[in-house]
């Protein structure tokens, strides 16, 4: 019988693909949410469902990187990536039981517009993630990395005139308190997915 004493490589870009397509996941479906207004207990089992996926891949690369020497790049930027991309997730999750545990229902429109822009980075995001296997697509996946940054300069933006306008239009300090940390860490969404590009365009300069 032929052994072999090799490492296997581990086809670490179609698990990195999985999970920025379930961070996609939890972006859509929290959008979907935001629209209709209902954070009821479907939604947030949904949402854990999703968010335990994305924990599953998150584990599944890091034990193949245990069980590895060749890897597509340095292993701290595997562990890295892996690790950001899952608190993408686990961000839109806990936001997502957030809305549940505080009651807060009915459309929310400064809510609708941060899941719009938290949509569009993680879609940003996916596709830079899928790039990093083709070097000649670099500045394509360098584009994507500069639309997340834009993206997250709006969320800044936006964030300051919602938790503005709150503090002047509210008298209710619960609800002033539930909203305004609603609405931070919906930026802190966004700030998150910024992260996950600086590591990707990390990756791209080594390999360039």
């Amino acid at each position: 019988m032929k052994i072999s004493f090799l490492p296997r490589e581990f086809k670490f870009f179609d698990m990195f693909d999985q999970q920025a397509a379930c961070a996609v996941d939890a972006a859509v479906y929290f959008k979907e949410l935001a629209n209709s207004g209902v954070f009821d207990a479907t939604a947030i089992q949904k949402m854990r469902d999703i968010e335990h996926r994305g924990d599953d891949l998150t584990h599944a690369i890091i034990n193949n990187l245990n069980k590895t020497f060749i890897t597509p790049f340095d292993r701290e930027d595997i562990h890295s990536l892996a690790h950001e991309l899952d608190s993408v997730i686990d961000l839109i999750h806990t936001m997502t039981n957030r809305m549940r545990l505080y009651k807060l229902s009915g459309v929310n429109s400064d809510l609708v517009q941060f899941a719009d822009l938290i949509e569009k980075s993680v879609v940003a995001l996916s596709n830079a993630v899928r790039m990093l296997r083709e070097t000649k697509n670099s500045k394509a996946a360098f584009d994507a990395c500069i639309e997340i940054n834009r993206l997250e300069n709006m969320g800044d933006q936006l964030r300051d005139n919602v938790i503005g306008n709150l503090f002047e239009n509210t008298h209710d300090p619960i609800f002033i308190i539930k909203w305004k940390e609603i609405y931070e860490e919906a930026e802190t969404v966004l700030d998150k997915c910024e992260d996950v590009a600086n590591v990707v365009e990390s990756i791209l300069v080594k390999q360039a």
